[in-house]
């Protein structure tokens, strides 16, 4: 190779050729010490291969990033998992980039040309579909992705965290149970995503265990925000036979039961209990204190971060998809039923 050719070396071919991204051969080249050993000699024997000459330093510096993109950012629950995500990023030195890309083609298209532009460690993608051409384009970039609570079915090579939904949904109808409800209403998330068919499946597999026939009347559709609770708890309410419980798939959509309930002239829990999922901070000072089930969303976020930054390092995980348990956390939005 002459001495054109190795002026024409870049870090993006040195890392296509090791098979790492970017900022880990940058990593290497800045001596910084977080990368691994093997990786690390790897890297160096290319460099030293094809003659790779530092570039003097711009005035520009680009710190590692890691990209943390969502669907939308309107909910508490984002805001938690950012917190878990930025934690993380901080104590490694990373900064993060949080987008949302509102489901759309020309939204995701648009990130993917500015995450080219910058310094990624890598992505986390928060209950999204990653569509076949971006995981293309990242795995040809050498991109590790990590997906927290995947929509659907995730690429077999990106690894994914969630939490314990379906132990978690029928641990709150078991509850309901216990204190003798036996017409417990159930309000869905979206259908398309894998937490939400795991937390009906939860619900129906507790009325299952306990002899009683799921009645699909109790069953409404959401998509976690309070509208949707509020739609669908008057639609429950308003049955000839009411449930007296009703499980929520989110606290968002618990909050929107609650007002669901006051309008009615009603009371939670006197005439009807609530159960929600997510354990949002602002639940404990709600009238009353909600009963819910807590998703570890801060430290699915963290989870997350570290698997990603490890994945950049070149280090192996130990598996490709995780659960943390979820609690249920009992307050005072749900109680025995007035009449059996």
């Amino acid at each position: 190779m002459g001495a054109d050719d190795n002026r024409n070396v870049t870090i993006a071919m040195i890392a296509r050729l090791a098979g790492v991204s970017v900022p880990t051969v940058s990593r290497v080249i800045n001596n910084r010490s977080d990368v691994a050993p093997g990786t690390r000699e790897r890297v160096e024997e290319l460099l030293n291969q094809h003659g790779y000459r530092r570039r003097l330093p711009s005035r520009r510096t680009n710190s590692a990033l890691i990209d943390l993109v969502f669907n939308d950012l309107d909910s508490p629950w984002a805001v938690e998992i950012i917190r878990g995500v930025e934690d993380v990023a901080h104590a490694s030195g990373a900064g993060t980039v949080v987008s949302a890309i509102h489901r759309r083609t020309s939204a995701a298209k648009q990130w993917l040309d500015n995450m080219r532009t910058r310094s990624t460690e890598g992505v986390i993608f928060v209950t999204s579909m990653v569509e076949p051409p971006l995981q293309a384009e990242l795995r040809r970039l050498h991109v590790p992705v990590v997906i927290v609570d995947p929509a659907g079915v995730a690429p077999q090579d990106a690894p994914t965290i969630g939490a314990t939904n379906w132990a978690g949904s029928l641990r709150a109808s078991q509850y309901l149970l216990g204190l003798g409800h036996r017409r417990i209403g159930f309000i869905a998330g979206p259908p398309q995503l894998m937490c939400s068919r795991a937390r009906l499946d939860g619900y129906r597999a507790a009325l299952d265990a306990a002899g009683i026939a799921v009645d699909d009347t109790l069953v409404r559709p959401g998509n976690f925000y309070h509208e949707a609770g509020y739609t669908a708890g008057n639609h429950l309410l308003a049955l000839p036979d009411p449930p007296t419980a009703i499980v929520a798939s989110s606290d968002q959509m618990a909050l929107g039961v609650y007002e669901a309930v006051r309008k009615r002239g009603l009371r939670v829990p006197d005439d009807v209990s609530v159960v929600g999922f997510d354990d949002l901070p602002e639940v404990r000072w709600c009238s009353p204190p909600l009963t819910t089930i807590r998703q570890p969303l801060a430290e699915m976020g963290m989870l997350a971060a570290r698997t990603v930054l490890r994945l950049a390092n070149g280090e192996k995980i130990e598996s490709p998809r995780v659960e943390l348990a979820t609690e249920l956390i009992v307050r005072d939005s749900a109680s025995s039923p007035r009449h059996g």
